[in-house]
């Protein structure tokens, strides 16, 4: 598989955003609390194209905002029929670009304590735990999942994978 096309997200993305969300995680996220996100100062997205046109089937996205020298990943995915093929290393390494391209200093997110193949794509590029989150995921059956806050300093995410 050649590497994904990597572009901003569009308004026409977001079901395919929504889908690929609830394919993902429990507490998925609708596509009307997608646009309130995006709308927030300092949100953007970006998502993963199969192919080189803009009309292309999404295969992955990730969410952040950027707040005082800032970034907070807010949520990142891949399909589950395109995992294991690099997607989301291409995502988070284009959205450490875009923070560190809009002066952030530092990269925050939130991952669940049991996503251990989350956690290793987080570690190889610089992100390191700085917390721990009890109860912050809701799960399907009702129960919470503990999350870890990761943080990255852009300085070190330079010479990460």
């Amino acid at each position: 598989m050649t590497s994904p096309r990597i572009t901003p997200i569009r308004a026409a993305d977001l079901a395919e955003v929504t889908r690929i969300h609830a394919a993902s995680f429990d507490d998925a996220w609708n596509a009307p609390m997608l646009r309130r996100i995006l709308a927030m100062v300092g949100a953007g997205g970006l998502v993963a194209r199969d192919g080189g046109g803009d009309d292309d089937a999404v295969i992955g996205f990730a969410l952040s905002r950027i707040a005082g020298g800032e970034c907070e990943i807010l949520s990142l995915a891949v399909d589950p029929a395109h995992r294991r093929r690099g997607i989301g290393k291409s995502l988070l390494a284009a959205a450490l670009r875009d923070a560190a391209a809009a002066r952030a200093k530092a990269v925050f997110l939130e991952v669940a304590e049991d996503n251990e193949a989350a956690r290793r794509l987080y570690a190889a590029h610089g992100f390191a735990a700085v917390g721990r989150r009890p109860d912050y995921y809701r799960l399907k059956d009702g129960s919470h999942a503990a999350a870890l806050t990761m943080r990255c300093d852009l300085v070190a995410a330079e010479d990460a994978p």
